[in-house]
């Protein structure tokens, strides 16, 4: 392994402090919350229920952000912390069952996955499941779970043949270790079973009463057939390839998304939201292309307000999907079909009362729902990894990208202070919440969970916030700390990413221990995708040629490094660089 040694003392910035202060202060007030919200045996402290609006996605949830956190440099205590609750929650929901509900009156979890839900949801459950490989990827028993979650949609398992690889279809929006829902879904499906709601819960959608939850979800009917926010389970095969280095998994991943991508071709570059259980496009919903449960002309009246509510699901994370397959093969054609996705949709728009405004659906009349500003879903995503200008003049403006750009040096301790401040305001929630669990829902506590990592993601790293979506992390660099043998930046290390093109990224390391050296692995991307060229400071270039190099950093010193790398061009892993 290529090595650096840094002995330049420098005074410690102020962004370096906020960044180790912030880290710091996330592990004790996750410690807060655990205890509040979860008894000893990581169950949480809430009504169990089943659904849409407050059910097993939503308690998975209440640890989000903890395991990349972790994976940032926090203290151990934190993954600790997310196994207790993680493994607490798996049986609590495998021991709760619906009454009314069919699908789930026999645990709402099966074989630790949720029995039967969309992607919408399942991926959210999965958020902090996923990046845990980050963490710790030698974990048996998430080896284990991440190869049974991954089987479930290669039909490894006789129980859920989600899939069909005849017409590389998931036959349903709902599927999971049960296997696909294979009629029409109800409201009951969906709102989980009767209960109590005035003056006992506040749901999240805003209704006052049952009879309300259920009319919220009277028209999530059509769910037979594909999907695109089935391309979530792609994230399974890519993180068990990731793991394991098996090709079945990469094999399946692929094969799967290239499916979509014909179909999309096929209907003339528009990812269609339905194809039917012979694979034709629209086949479950009369036809139309654009039909279906989350489907581009899904569109339902919110029983809280009265008013249209339009849901066209299939246009919020699955570029995200697509993403995947670049990350595993460094093939930038899958990042086409989005492209001109935003372009197609952007070039539908008209003038309204003389203003420009663009569609954000299609139904049986046409585009409608028409904004002022171009639809742009996924196009500073795709910028990011393109790093193309024709790419970066969809994105429009960012703060994040304007920093990067040299015009805004004070937003890393902006952002920092931000950050500090939300988790702040979280944790005077959490002492303010003098609810009881009988009158929690799962969802109640999301907003307190005081893991708060996206600026961190971005300072540190040079990469997107994970955020609830259920996809891998994306970033520019890494960081290991030899000595302990984990991932993270070592104890009294700071880092920040200062600029990024498509061929290298400037980064600052700092150690703030004033008597103790430190040692820090920097790796290219967060599973070694990019391949490390150079690395420049002080004047002098070192060849790299590898996914990683070491750097140590004598007390109190400091140093900017210039990183050449060739970006995706290694096959993913989470074997951490001693392996």
């Amino acid at each position: 392994m290529s090595h650096l040694s840094i002995d330049t003392v420098v005074t410690p910035p102020e962004w370096a402090m906020l960044e180790r202060l912030l880290i710091d202060a996330q592990v004790e007030a996750i410690a807060e919350f655990q205890t509040k919200y979860f008894d000893s045996r990581g169950y949480l402290l809430c009504i169990p229920r089943w659904g849409g609006n407050d059910g097993p996605d939503d308690a998975a949830e209440n640890m989000l952000n903890w395991t990349v956190l972790y994976a940032l440099g926090a203290d151990r205590a934190v993954l600790d912390r997310y196994r207790v609750c993680w493994e607490g929650h798996l049986q609590q929901y495998t021991e709760a069952k619906t009454v009314e509900v069919e699908m789930a009156r026999d645990g709402m979890y099966y074989k630790e996955f949720p029995v039967m839900f969309d992607w919408y949801h399942h991926g959210e459950w999965l958020s902090s499941f996923i990046l845990e490989g980050l963490a710790d990827p030698g974990d048996r028993i998430y080896n284990e779970r991440l190869r049974r979650f991954a089987g479930l949609y290669m039909n490894e398992d006789p129980q859920a043949k989600n899939y069909d690889p005849e017409h590389k279809i998931i036959r349903s929006l709902f599927n999971g270790s049960r296997g696909p829902l294979l009629r029409k879904a109800t409201a009951l499906d969906w709102a989980g079973d009767p209960v109590e709601i005035e003056g006992r819960f506040r749901p999240g959608h805003g209704e006052g009463t049952f009879a309300q939850m259920l009319d919220h979800f009277k028209d999530y009917n059509d769910v037979v057939g594909d999907h695109p926010l089935n391309l979530g389970a792609t994230t399974l095969g890519f993180n068990a390839y990731a793991l394991t280095g098996e090709s079945k998994y990469r094999d399946w991943m692929l094969e799967y998304t290239d499916a979509w991508v014909e179909r999309t071709k096929a209907n003339n570059d528009l990812i269609p939201s339905n194809i039917g259980l012979d694979g034709t496009i629209g086949g479950e919903a009369d036809g139309k292309w654009y039909g279906g449960c989350y489907g581009w002309g899904f569109s339902v009246i919110n029983p809280a307000n009265g008013e249209w509510s339009h849901r066209p699901a299939c246009l919020s994370r699955t570029h995200y999907s697509f993403a995947n397959a670049l990350l595993m093969t460094g093939d930038f054609s899958y990042l086409e079909l989005w492209r001109k996705t935003i372009d197609i949709i952007n070039s539908n728009a008209k003038e309204i009362d003389g203003q420009t405004q663009y569609p954000r659906g299609y139904g049986d009349d046409g585009w409608y729902e028409y904004k002022p500003e171009p639809f742009s879903t996924g196009a500073f995503e795709t910028y990011y990894w393109s790093q193309d200008p024709a790419d970066r003049e969809r994105a429009g403006s960012n703060p994040w990208q304007n920093y990067l750009d040299g015009k805004d040096d004070s937003y890393a301790v902006k952002a920092l202070h931000c950050d500090l401040s939300r988790l702040q305001t979280k944790r005077a929630m959490l002492a303010n919440d003098l609810s009881t669990p009988d009158c929690r829902m799962s969802d109640d506590m999301n907003r307190i969970n005081p893991a708060t990592t996206d600026a961190l993601i971005r300072l540190m790293l040079g990469g997107l916030p994970t955020g609830r979506d259920g996809y891998p992390l994306h970033c520019r660099v890494r960081y290991f700390a030899p000595d302990r043998q984990r991932s993270g930046l070592p104890e009294d290390v700071a880092a920040l990413v200062t600029s990024m093109d498509a061929d290298s990224t400037t980064i600052e390391l700092v150690n703030l221990n004033q008597v103790t050296a430190r040692q820090v692995i920097v790796q290219g991307g967060a599973y070694g995708e990019h391949q490390i060229t150079s690395a420049s400071t002080g004047g002098e270039t070192a060849s790299i040629d590898d996914r990683f190099f070491s750097v140590d950093l004598a007390p109190a010193s400091g140093c900017e490094i210039k990183i050449g790398m060739k970006r995706y061009a290694n096959s993913p892993t989470l074997a951490f660089p001693w392996s």
